[in-house]
């Protein structure tokens, strides 16, 4: 179980906030985070590579909350952003701009623009158009755009197709020789300044192979670009460390991963960069639901919850494993589905699983739902998105509130001459 979430007399605490309790005050479906694990995934991470003392960009694609992000900023960290959507929050949150990083393939014009008036840290760059793009807005700013190349490895990570980025077939950065010519053209353009590479695999890995492989490869060419350009100061290793999502899987442990990566970036001196964000928020996070009706077939049962796919979409996106536990602890099990009241057989958080006995109103929560849990949420069926808590020890909070039927119509008209 998650360190953080564990039975205290029988009842499933948050830290030392029972979830029960939780559940009646704000509703289900509940999204529930722990600080302490959040601080302490971070610290765990930063004290195993810190021989490099890298600058670590929490990613705030794995979860966006203004809590959680400024939780991790009081800690140091800066941000990895994918979006101009995601900048602001940055920034919302109190993480000064020059500990921002800004990746992605389709940056805009206006999400250029707004970092650039930021003034972040450096973009990471995918392609001699996006670097072109950033040359033409940066000169028209009258300002330099510092850029950072993302180099694709050719490293397979062992992840779900969907989420492998740095293979060859992968939409993500150009490969090593490509990069040769980007880093000369990177060079030459006006408004631009080389601040160093980039690369990411991709995520979940849960073993540091791939990323020794990965800097076996890119090691020499940063090397040689930090003799030819001056300001060639950053190597950014990405992200993509995984969590244990089944009972039984053994976590990654961080020091394991910084003896496979230490040797191969010192002596390097340049500035270290790592972007983790479901390392950090996965485990810190449960997402808690009522039962409405418990539904018997001739082969199984379908535990019919309050939570769906527009609330947790990695089940049926993914194939992904999420363990689901009684909030009320007990040994009686049964064996079936647990799915939600959405239009779709995809609807689903568990499938052909052994689960908990429960009847109707008794609460589940499904485990490993700080990361790719809210951020990916929706308002499918015209479902509101659930409300988010932060805890920490006795302490609780609700950090984003539930949204009603009138926020799914805010901001919609009916244009008057439908009438006609």
């Amino acid at each position: 179980m998650q360190s953080d979430f564990t039975y205290m007399n029988g009842q499933l605490c948050a830290e030392k906030v029972s979830v029960s309790k939780l559940a009646e005050e704000c509703g289900t479906p509940l999204y529930i985070y722990s600080r302490s694990h959040l601080i302490r995934q971070y610290r765990a991470l930063a004290d195993a590579m810190k021989s490099v003392q890298p600058q670590i960009y929490f990613a705030i694609k794995s979860n966006s909350n203004l809590a959680v992000i400024r939780t991790l900023a009081d800690q140091g960290a800066g941000a990895d952003v994918v979006s101009g959507g995601e900048l602001f929050r940055a920034r919302k949150a109190g993480v000064p701009a020059d500990k921002i990083v800004f990746a992605g393939v389709g940056k805009t014009a206006a999400e250029i623009d707004y970092a650039l008036k930021e003034g972040i840290k450096f973009f990471t760059v995918e392609s001699e158009p996006e670097l072109q793009r950033i040359s033409d807005r940066a000169e028209a700013m009258g300002v330099t755009g510092r850029v950072a190349i993302r180099v694709n490895p050719d490293v397979d990570p062992k992840t779900h197709k969907y989420t492998s980025t740095g293979k060859a077939e992968n939409k993500f950065g150009v490969d090593l020789t490509r990069a040769e010519r980007a880093y000369d053209l990177a060079a030459r353009l006006p408004g631009v300044e080389v601040a160093g590479m980039h690369m990411h695999l991709g995520s979940p890995i849960m073993t540091p192979t791939p990323y020794a492989e990965a800097l076996q490869k890119v090691r020499p060419m940063c090397e040689a670009l930090k003799k030819e350009i001056p300001t060639f100061k950053h190597l950014d290793i990405g992200g993509g460390l995984g969590i244990a999502y089944r009972f039984e899987q053994d976590p990654l442990d961080p020091r394991d991963f910084a003896s496979a990566v230490l040797p191969l970036l010192h002596g390097l001196d340049l500035q270290i960069g790592m972007e983790p964000g479901r390392f950090i928020t996965g485990n810190a996070g449960i997402l808690v639901t009522r039962v409405e009706y418990v539904k018997e077939s001739l082969e199984k049962q379908f535990v019919i919850v309050d939570a769906a796919m527009n609330d947790l979409i990695r089940p049926p996106l993914y194939g992904a494993h999420h363990e689901i536990i009684s909030v009320v602890q007990t040994t009686e099990r049964a064996f079936g589905d647990v799915v939600g009241p959405i239009c779709e057989s995809g609807d689903f958080m568990a499938e052909n699983r052994e689960l908990p006995a429960v009847e109707e109103g008794d609460l589940l929560a499904v485990l490993s739902a700080g990361a790719y849990g809210f951020v990916m949420a929706s308002n499918y069926n015209s479902r509101g998105r659930a409300a988010e808590v932060m805890v920490e020890g006795e302490r609780a909070e609700v950090v984003r509130t539930r949204e009603t039927w009138d926020d799914l119509i805010r901001g919609e008209t009916i244009p008057e001459w439908t009438n006609s």
